[in-house]
């Protein structure tokens, strides 16, 4: 059985590619200067990705957050890593930010427990 973030990250892929074929160069512009932003430059990519997440938390978008966990865990964060960087996100955010800490929370559960299993 599929899990959510299984089922986010197919779900994510299967609607980039339709939006590809769109074939629009302003959509094609802005999903390169997405992908151009997250690489190694005065930051390194891995610490864009926790401020990725900590935007994301703050701007209250689950998509956006579970994309940033699972980038976050690839790039090698701890768990302790990313409450500290959740907690930021909370303090700037204030308790509006609670369900998606909740959110946020599960999602690296589910990707900690898939690497278990």
């Amino acid at each position: 059985m599929m899990d959510r973030m299984e089922a986010f990250n197919q779900y994510r892929a299967q609607m980039n590619d339709r939006i590809f074929e769109i074939d629009h160069r302003g959509i094609k512009r802005f999903f390169n200067l997405d992908t151009a932003c997250y690489t190694d430059g005065a930051l390194p990519a891995n610490t864009k990705e926790l401020l990725g997440l900590v935007a994301s938390m703050v701007l209250r978008c689950n998509d956006c957050i579970d994309y940033h966990v699972e980038q976050c865990i690839q790039a090698g964060y701890t768990d302790e890593e990313l409450w500290d960087a959740m907690n930021v996100a909370l303090i700037v955010g204030g308790s509006i930010v609670i369900p998606h800490l909740r959110h946020a929370v599960e999602s690296v559960d589910l990707l900690r427990n898939r690497d278990t299993e």
